[in-house]
């Protein structure tokens, strides 16, 4: 079953796993060195983030070593764009009147 994205990005230990794992491909052995989690525990992680396609193994010898998906964080960075843009909007609508008042206030004071 296909975890869901969101979901898999919901949890801090994943997101701690991600953050390690953007900056070095690390086995479970070393991730589960990193957390007070027994390797299973950090198996359940491994496998939900492997779902979604946040991480990548890859064999080499006898160990499996998980890389970082870029791609896959850039669909999610793109799907958040389309708020990203309406926030700034937003934003930048609230810092004219916020301007605006500020002047009004200025102009008053120098009235009196």
């Amino acid at each position: 079953m296909k975890q869901d994205l969101f979901q898999a990005i919901a949890d801090p230990t994943r997101r701690a796993i991600l953050t390690f794992i953007a900056v070095q491909a690390l086995t479970p052995n070393a991730m589960a060195e990193k957390f007070d989690m027994s390797r299973q525990a950090v198996s359940k992680h491994i496998k939900v983030l492997q779902e979604c396609e946040l991480i990548k193994p890859e064999r080499s010898g006898r160990e499996i070593y998980y890389h970082f998906n870029p791609q896959k964080m850039q669909e999610l960075d793109n799907w958040l764009a389309q708020f990203r843009k309406n926030w700034e909007t937003q934003f930048n609508q609230l810092d004219e009147v916020l301007s605006t008042l500020k002047m009004n206030k200025n102009e008053q004071h120098f009235a009196i």
